[in-house]
């Protein structure tokens, strides 16, 4: 495909050329009309110039001077030509140019009518124009005549081909010109686009972390998008960093204690610590691979619908727990959405909800609301997650959102699922609150912030 410069100049050209195109024939035309006008104008100049020097004797008889002012009418071929005819068709006179002439030009025009005449005349091609005039022999008596003057067309084609060429020379000029100051505009204009290449260019060869030009108002919200990802997955990728230190360093003491039981204790306890250290060493492994899953907010990906994915975790959790046949009601908004990556709300919605169907009797409420639905691009999500169980102690609130603490004993389980819901909802800036459920047990509310 092309680049943007040369599409926009191949766009450009043709638009450039259809309006001179057009231009030069509308001008052309306005042209040609001038110079036929002008030659009708210069005709009848010539046949009142006849008609000023003709005189008419008491018998009839036109008489012509000799000579006349315009000295193409006596030379044979000049390209200008005289006639006086009566208006019964006979010829009174002719210019000496009109000798290698045998046809009438014009006759029998009334007097006081003007008579155009454009064609072929003794086979070449003529402009001809003619006037009827009347002269008064006596006071009852007047005779009739048809002043004609023509002209052969070579000098109003010449005029017109010396025009065009003048024309499309300047336009023509005109274009290239026009063309040159199109791809220095172009060129210009264009140079944010190089240097966000450039920038990129930079960013994958190590020289720098982010776009650093400053660039026109339309293209903020592109860079600006960029950055942040950029800084995204810098961010994301150093939490994983940390994340498999961290879980390194965890399992060290773990690993020196099952180390030590095995080679000091007798056979029996040393089985029974060295389970109960893997079963922890275990949650811990689930804990940290599960932080450093945590994709985070990304700025160029598209929202995911909520209620999809609630309905998919609840059908899923409703086939683990069927003996239980809990009666689980979801309510969501129309249009609430998640601004952020498919797998952490699945994850998120995972935890709470599988804990609702853990410590419930029979029922369970999800809803999905919208938050601030006129501020922003996105607005925010609210999730709703009611119980109709024995609930969570307001002292113990505070307990139950850290790593390992459990408030039911009676399930199976780690205590590790409300800290992956706090570490998801750091990293999405959102929050997590536990209150009392008009249902009779607990209600988990969490707020997430729109972009």
């Amino acid at each position: 495909m092309p680049s943007l410069t040369t599409r926009l100049l191949i766009a450009g050209s043709i638009v450039l050329a259809a309006f001179l195109g057009i231009t030069g024939y509308t001008l052309d035309h306005a042209f040609r009309d001038k110079a036929e006008q002008a030659l009708q104008e210069r005709l009848q100049a010539h046949t009142l110039g006849l008609i000023a020097a003709a005189e008419l004797d008491t018998h009839g008889i036109l008489h012509m001077p000799a000579t006349l002012p315009e000295t193409r009418y006596n030379h044979t071929g000049s390209g200008l030509y005289a006639q006086i005819a009566r208006n019964d068709g006979k010829q009174t006179w002719r210019s000496p140019s009109m000798d290698d002439i045998n046809e009438t030009l014009i006759s029998g025009v009334p007097p006081g009518d003007k008579r155009f005449r454009h064609g072929v005349i003794n086979g070449h091609e003529r402009y001809a124009f003619a006037l009827g005039v009347t002269f008064d022999l006596s006071e009852e008596m007047s005779e009739g005549f048809t002043f004609t003057v023509a002209e052969d067309m070579t000098n109003y084609y010449e005029q017109v081909a010396d025009f065009r060429a003048t024309l499309w020379s300047w336009l023509g000029g005109v274009a290239l010109l026009l063309l040159t100051v199109q791809g220095l505009i172009l060129r210009w204009s264009l140079a944010p686009l190089r240097e966000v290449a450039e920038d990129l260019a930079a960013i994958e060869a190590g020289k720098q972390t982010q776009l650093e030009g400053r660039y026109p108002r339309e293209m903020r919200g592109l860079t600006d998008n960029l950055n942040a990802l950029l800084a995204s997955q810098r961010e994301h990728l150093e939490r994983y960093r940390h994340t498999l230190g961290d879980l390194a360093h965890s399992l060290k003491t773990p690993l020196a204690v099952l180390r030590g039981e095995l080679e000091s204790a007798e056979h029996a306890a040393a089985s029974t610590a060295a389970n109960e250290q893997v079963q922890r060493m275990n949650d811990i492994v689930d804990y940290q691979l599960q932080r450093a899953a945590t994709s985070g907010r990304l700025p160029l990906a598209a929202p995911v619908m909520a209620a999809t994915l609630i309905r998919k975790v609840a059908n899923s959790l409703g086939k683990v727990y069927a003996d239980k046949r809990v009666d689980c009601r979801i309510k969501t908004a129309d249009g609430a959405r998640f601004n952020g990556d498919e797998g952490d709300l699945l994850e998120l919605l995972g935890n709470l909800i599988d804990n609702a169907y853990k410590s419930c009797q029979r029922r369970v409420d999800i809803g999905a609301h919208i938050i601030n639905p006129s501020s922003g691009t996105h607005p925010g999500l609210l999730l709703c997650i009611e119980d109709d169980g024995p609930g969570i102690a307001p002292d113990k609130a505070r307990a139950v959102l850290q790593r390992g603490v459990r408030d039911d004993d009676h399930h199976p389980g780690h205590g590790i699922g409300l800290a992956i819901v706090q570490d998801i909802l750091r990293v999405y800036g959102g929050k997590l609150t536990i209150g009392a459920s008009a249902l009779g047990g607990a209600k988990l509310t969490v707020s997430l912030p729109g972009a």
